[in-house]
């Protein structure tokens, strides 16, 4: 499968990554919902190049994942903040950060941890069952073909249990 194919896949990890499936983009995403929002400063943060950084942003606006917002009218500058769809993925972010810490942090600890400023307290991500409210584990889960799936797919074989 190329790259630019996976868009046009019939599988919601694909078209997902084809959006943010690289690793600037990645860190782009981090940095947006650890609070930058210009270009500068990005730039600055992560020493990425200019024209790949320009290349991931457009790409998130295109996507409907971050609006380009003007804040200063002359010069004309630009910051960029996450759209409704671009904050639904906190999930994915906080998921990668918790699989980090845990896997490779290292002996002194995460050097980032995250409290809910509702409560006060330190999180650590955790999915659980909607219905039985159980947490998920990827044994206990199997994939079934959706409404989206086309008539022609099969049930892919991890899907039966991890």
């Amino acid at each position: 499968m190329r790259w630019n194919d996976l868009p046009k896949v019939s599988c919601s990890v694909a078209r997902t990554m084809s959006v943010i499936g690289d690793r600037w983009t990645m860190l782009v995403l981090r940095d947006l919902f650890l609070g930058i929002r210009r270009f500068e400063d990005f730039e600055k943060r992560l020493g990425i190049a200019r024209p790949v950084l320009s290349q991931r942003l457009k790409k998130l606006v295109e996507e409907g994942v971050l609006d380009r917002v003007r804040y200063e009218e002359r010069p004309a500058r630009f910051e960029y903040r996450l759209t409704p769809k671009g904050r639904d993925l906190y999930p994915i972010i906080i998921t990668l950060t918790n699989w980090g810490d845990k896997h490779m942090a290292g002996d002194a600890g995460p050097p980032v941890v995250t409290r809910h400023k509702p409560c006060g307290g330190f999180i650590t991500p955790q999915l659980t069952c909607p219905d039985c409210g159980e947490p998920i584990q990827a044994k206990d889960m199997q994939a079934v073909p959706g409404p989206g799936a086309e008539a022609t797919e099969h049930q892919p074989a991890a899907s039966k249990q991890a």
